[in-house]
């Protein structure tokens, strides 16, 4: 399987062939995979070097010519580094673009903490008017990217080298995987996988999000009130990122919100992605022994 990286390269390849609007802005990331599209677009593919804050800027310059610019590089550089850039050049100005970022949280652990952004997503989350996308499978990142590049909104795609086994259907909102009456499990993105083996045999009720912003407060509201009013978020990024949008979906209602995800203590040795997971207790044994703490079971 190609990973979500491989597919954003080879599909925003043909984009740039089928869309004349579309420009994409890179910052030597990922720049080998777009050489072809290069030579065939080359006032519309374009190499800022190793300048983050540039990135954007340019991408903010062609959004206000009527492009529509895709900004890709690790989510470190692309939503931490030039977060100004973003609250300024696409928010202040009213313009739209679409950002992509590889990495993860901590896809690339040798790189170490100059190259995780657990926080990307709480970051963004910040700021008005943005869509953010978490897809679980190559497949998945391939059909929302579509969808975002043809709009004129602001979205965020968080790609990750940790994937799902099997794509699922793309819906705007949250889709049920599974029901249950003992409390509802929230798995967004490539957790789905270890939230399913952690939650084996458990009467739960497991929703899957791709999309994370907007929140969707109506699927989760429903599926609560078919269920116990408690409810486990877990994230691929910062612990309690989306505790606040629970608990304001379901104010009207007693309920009970466990949020988990990346830890904000630093991991100091560089392991790998698994090695992460279990640290962070995101692995299926880590994430049952939570689960079934917090439900009672």
């Amino acid at each position: 399987m190609d990973t979500m990286r491989d597919r954003f390269i080879s599909t925003t390849g043909r984009l740039l062939d089928e869309d004349p609007r579309l420009a994409l802005v890179l910052a030597e990331i990922s720049m080998d995979g777009f050489r072809q599209a290069q030579r065939r677009h080359p006032h519309r593919v374009i190499n800022v070097g190793i300048r983050e804050q540039l990135l954007i800027g340019a991408g903010g310059g062609l959004a206000l010519t009527g492009m529509r610019p895709v900004m890709h590089t690790f989510a470190s550089f692309l939503v931490e580094r030039p977060f100004e850039q973003l609250k300024l050049d696409f928010g202040h100005q009213g313009v739209g673009g679409v950002l992509v970022s590889a990495g993860g949280s901590y896809d690339w652990p040798a790189g170490g903490l100059t190259h995780m952004a657990p926080g990307d997503v709480a970051l963004l989350d910040t700021l008005d008017g943005w869509t953010i996308h978490v897809p679980g499978h190559p497949d998945e990142a391939e059909t929302l990217l579509r969808q975002a590049v043809e709009g004129d909104d602001l979205v965020y795609v968080r790609l990750s080298l940790q994937a799902n086994t099997a794509p699922r259907p793309v819906t705007p909102g949250f889709s049920t995987v599974r029901e249950g009456r003992d409390g509802v499990v929230v798995a967004v993105g490539p957790m789905l996988d270890n939230v399913l083996a952690a939650t084996e045999g458990l009467d739960v009720t497991v929703l899957y999000a791709t999309t994370v912003r907007p929140f969707d407060a109506v699927t989760l509201r429903r599926a609560v009130g078919a269920a116990r009013p408690d409810v486990v978020l877990v994230e691929p990024y910062l612990v309690g990122t989306s505790t606040a949008a629970a608990n304001d979906a379901l104010a009207a209602l007693p309920h009970r919100v466990l949020g988990l995800g990346v830890a904000r203590r630093e991991l100091r040795k560089y392991g790998t992605i698994d090695e992460h997971l279990a640290g962070h207790g995101l692995d299926p044994a880590g994430l049952r022994e939570r689960v079934t703490g917090f439900l009672g079971r």
